[in-house]
């Protein structure tokens, strides 16, 4: 009897191992299943992530205008903004490029001097209290020199948007990468630039300014949604040698695009 009893408790043990082991191996399989799992998800996502960096590093770009659109957009958009379009796809550093001067040179001044279109004189005044990194940037750019033999390439003449655009670095409307500052001063809370105002074109952020400006011809009215336009002074006298260019026209008869005759920068001289 015990014998059987000793028997009876050895077969119990074994079948209690038995099962431990059974037990403790689903659990094995079953972290198994988690731990592949897991690993498959993060495969997954480091290849997604590799595919989108791919996309976003070497996607071609297409062309853009003056607006910072794609140039294939109708150029009779009368709500296409003075800008440049953007130099890098990837997020702009708020802060300035290395030769951008402080704004402290400009800060509580006011410099005046004339702009010269196609012979034809333009009396301007840049404000340094108002907006004295835009006038610090224009004020070096006209000792520089920068400014001679540059165009203005784009022109507008939609109602309340009329503008002449100029200062491009390659008279193709593109930014310069090298050249970008912020941040956007001195803007109207209304979206009003009068007639005369001098302005910042700039891409799509506060520190995408560059060397390009627009003339408002006429009363402009712009979004400020995303900042608005550093207006930076005015045209004091002359105004009728940009309401004349728009006088002639836009290539192709656009409403948004090159102007029909050629605006070449003679000089910008600034005291």
């Amino acid at each position: 009897m015990a014998n059987s009893n000793k028997s009876a408790r050895e077969a119990k043990a074994r079948v209690a191992r038995m099962e431990a082991n059974q037990a403790l191996h689903q659990e094995q399989l079953q972290r198994r299943k988690r731990d592949n799992l897991i690993a498959f998800i993060a495969i997954g996502a480091a290849l997604a992530l590799a595919a989108v960096l791919a996309l976003t590093v070497f996607s071609p770009k297409s062309d853009a205008d003056a607006t910072g659109t794609d140039a294939s957009t109708s150029s009779a958009d009368a709500s296409a903004e003075p800008s440049t379009p953007a130099p890098s796809a990837s997020a702009p550093v708020e802060t300035n490029s290395p030769t951008v001067p402080k704004a402290e040179t400009a800060q509580g001044k006011t410099f005046t001097g004339t702009l010269t279109l196609n012979g034809k004189p333009l009396g301007v005044e840049l404000d340094g209290t108002k907006a004295p990194q835009a006038a610090a940037v224009f004020k070096s750019l006209a000792d520089e020199g920068f400014m001679t033999g540059k165009t203005c390439h784009r022109l507008t003449n939609s109602p309340n948007f009329g503008v002449l655009q100029c200062g491009s670095l390659k008279g193709d409307g593109a930014g310069d990468p090298s050249y970008q500052w912020g941040p956007v001063e001195n803007t109207p809370a209304d979206g009003k630039y009068p007639a005369g105002t001098i302005a910042v074109a700039r891409a799509n952020t506060v520190y995408s300014n560059g060397t390009q400006f627009f003339i408002t011809y006429e009363d402009t009215n712009l979004p400020q949604g995303d900042g608005g336009y550093t207006i930076v002074g005015k045209v004091t006298s002359g105004l009728d040698v940009v309401t004349g260019i728009a006088k002639d026209g836009i290539a192709n008869g656009a409403t948004d695009g090159a102007p029909n005759t050629k605006v070449t920068i003679d000089s910008f001289k600034l005291n």
